[in-house]
């Protein structure tokens, strides 16, 4: 039975591969080591969003947005001290009642930074990991409010196993095991430039990651979601593994959250440079949405006001806080994949390792801000940005002292 069943297989893919022209791939059959688990793998490609993705990678006008104007923001130093003091009093009581939980994004790896291994364990400073840094704040806080935020952390597929051991390695950095939770992200088949699906130097089919956007539906297929909702969790605040200077658990935030009843707010810092890197936030036909910086027009980035300030001034630092009931809405809002022009290396159909020197595929990606516009109230929460963001990404080097000063090192 069991010969029979894998060659039902093999011609169910011949049949799909033949429909949806990508026969080319049997070949990768004749050496792969594991011709089953390649034949399962074709089974699992949705051809027709793989055809969609493709058929839009060379629209390079497909995100950009029209009708954009300035946004309002809420900023932090504008407070008056009244208003502080009752935020942080909504605010404590949300965090102390366990309704705050923490998804950090650590599916990259450190690879830019000239480390082998998850980003999050980068050591930014000697024995001092990303991962350590971000733990201190639950830490920090279980002192300060009796209770145990829940921390869950979005891995990768090929990061999963080594971000665990390094947590198993450090004993979870002495926080209590059942409050930190791994997931996988999911990801999405890469297409060369031509349209041929990739087999990456595992014999796999190669995918990416698909985008920071695609964290909801891993929340909800892994049991994220569900899990969050039994522990009485209200707001999952999202943020990237590589900032070290991010309040992860930040009482006034929570508190203008709830108090103002936003159904999400995302943190921002002011833009001084218009050749940094930074998404912009906007609204576009009058909802919040946000241009990213890879699609904004030059004279956009570039505008200004009267006295000389960016026009377009609230970064989107993607350090966003979502009620956990909007989370439900938005996962049946289907948004749009993004296309980067990436190096891949990949086998060719003759079995050898090709290292390309120039982009050779599409990688598709979600972004989390285009969520935005589908969610009834939004708002901006700008927080200074020499205390809470200063990404590894950018300047190790920079984000490194800064971390020294914030925290007197």
């Amino acid at each position: 039975m069991g010969v029979i069943f894998k060659m039902d297989k093999l011609i169910e893919v011949e049949n799909i591969l033949s429909k949806y022209h990508h026969e080319y791939l049997l070949k990768y059959c004749n050496f792969v080591n594991n011709k089953e688990k390649l034949l399962d793998e074709i089974l699992n490609i949705d051809f027709d969003l793989q055809e969609k993705l493709y058929s839009e990678a060379k629209n390079t006008n497909t995100y950009i947005k029209t009708n954009v104007e300035n946004v309002d923001a809420i900023d932090k130093n504008s407070f008056s001290q009244e208003e502080l003091g009752e935020y942080f009093t909504i605010g404590y009581k949300e965090i102390k009642d366990g309704k705050l939980g923490v998804v950090t994004l650590a599916g990259g790896q450190g690879t830019r930074l000239g480390h082998n291994g998850p980003k999050g364990t980068y050591e930014l400073i000697q024995n001092l990991s990303l991962f350590e840094i971000l733990c201190n704040n639950f830490k920090m806080a279980y002192a300060k409010y009796g209770s145990y935020v829940n921390w869950y952390i979005m891995t990768s597929k090929e990061n999963y196993k080594q971000t665990v051991s390094f947590f198993e390695e450090k004993n979870y950095f002495d926080y209590p095991k059942k409050n930190i939770v791994f997931f996988i992200q999911e990801d999405v088949p890469e297409n060369a430039l031509d349209g041929k699906i990739l087999i990456d130097e595992n014999g796999d089919i190669k995918r990416g990651a698909n985008g920071h956007g695609g964290v909801f539906s891993s929340m909800k297929n892994t049991g994220i979601l569900e899990d969050a909702k039994k522990k009485g969790i209200e707001w999952i605040f999202i943020t990237p593994v590589d900032n070290p200077l991010m309040e992860l658990i930040d009482p006034i935030f929570v508190g203008v959250a709830k108090k103002e009843k936003y159904n999400a707010i995302g943190k921002s810092v002011l833009r001084t440079d218009p050749t940094q890197k930074q998404g912009v936030f906007c609204l576009c036909n009058n909802k919040l949405n946000v241009m990213e910086y890879t699609e904004i027009p030059k004279e956009l980035m570039e505008k200004q006001n009267s006295d000389g300030s960016l026009y377009f001034r609230y970064a989107h630092i993607n350090c966003n806080m979502f009620n956990i009931n909007t989370i439900d809405k938005l996962l049946t809002i289907d948004v749009p994949y993004h296309v980067a022009n990436k190096k891949c290396k990949f086998i060719d159909l003759d079995g050898n390792v090709v290292i390309p020197n120039e982009p050779n595929c599409y990688k598709y990606e979600k972004f989390i801000f285009d969520y935005f516009p589908h969610i009834e109230k939004t708002g901006i929460y700008v927080v200074e940005r020499s205390k809470e963001y200063e990404p590894i990404k950018a300047n190790a080097d920079k984000a490194r002292e800064a971390y020294k000063l914030k925290f007197n090192l």
